[in-house]
């Protein structure tokens, strides 16, 4: 069987697992972390938006990002793990990609995959187990794992 990685996300956090055989257990072989996603937005700003008066003089209206500073750092962290993926994928580590990741944060990360390991994912499922102990994590995933030859 060629490498299967298995990966566990969410905003905050990514583990990384392997399979022997397309029965087996998972066994982690690595993890990222990123604790800013976890911050509250005031904490992530050092300012607030700034302020303007409209021509007329009548009224003033606030500025705002285009992204807040909490989506900005979950986009960082998506494209943290993605260029782990890449990186991997380029040296040959894994075969084909298992994605497990919350709701709110697949599409992210999907968003940031390149196309060549886009390719390789077999397996996308919205969830979030990132809490969950390896076991738990592989009784979420089919009984045999997809081998791609």
């Amino acid at each position: 069987m060629k490498p299967t990685w298995i990966l566990v996300a969410d905003s905050s956090r990514a583990r990384i697992f392997t399979a022997e055989s397309p029965s087996s257990q998972l066994i982690e072989i690595n993890s990222l972390a990123h604790p800013q996603s976890r911050l509250h937005e005031q904490n992530l700003s050092s300012d607030l938006p700034g302020h303007d008066s409209d021509k007329s003089g009548t009224g003033r209206h606030g500025f705002q990002d285009e992204i807040e500073p909490k989506e900005q750092e979950v986009i960082d962290f998506a494209k943290q793990i993605a260029k782990h993926l890449d990186q991997a994928r380029s040296s040959n580590k894994f075969k084909q990609l298992l994605i497990v990741a919350a709701p709110a944060f697949l599409g992210t990360l999907r968003n940031q995959l390149t196309d060549q390991t886009r390719k390789l994912v077999s397996i996308e499922m919205d969830k979030n187990l990132t809490q969950q102990k390896a076991d738990e994590i592989r009784s979420h995933l089919p009984e045999y794992l997809p081998n791609m030859t």
